[in-house]
């Protein structure tokens, strides 16, 4: 089960790559208004929904406790930036304020999953 459980938190680790990776590429189109929300931000954002939702699945299958409050966060955290995406993926430019607040969802998420204990 640990195999399993670390081979999600990889995937897991993949997903805020390519997440974070998409948004911090377009950082000079920001200053320039043609950033805009690539593949890479949207596959990242459903790559950490899966992987998180079958961690916590398999966390509490392996008799660990999981806080359930935290991982509410963290999911509607998720929710909010895949939408953004989702719904703008489209688009050939987004707007700095919106494209700015991804990429501090995804670093408040970040920091919520590694500070919050």
């Amino acid at each position: 089960m640990d195999v399993l459980i670390h081979l999600f938190v990889g995937l897991h680790i993949i997903g805020i790559a390519a997440l974070l990776g998409g948004f911090l590429t377009q950082m000079s189109a920001i200053g320039q208004g043609t950033a805009r929300f690539n593949k890479a931000m949207l596959h990242g954002a459903l790559t950490m929904l899966v992987t998180g939702v079958a961690l916590v699945g398999l966390n509490q299958a392996d008799g660990s406790t999981v806080n359930n409050i935290k991982i509410g966060v963290k999911l509607a955290i998720l929710i909010v930036i895949l939408g953004i995406v989702y719904v703008k993926r489209d688009e050939e430019t987004a707007e700095k304020g919106l494209f700015a607040a991804v990429g501090g969802l995804t670093v408040a998420n970040i920091f919520i999953a590694v500070l919050w204990t």
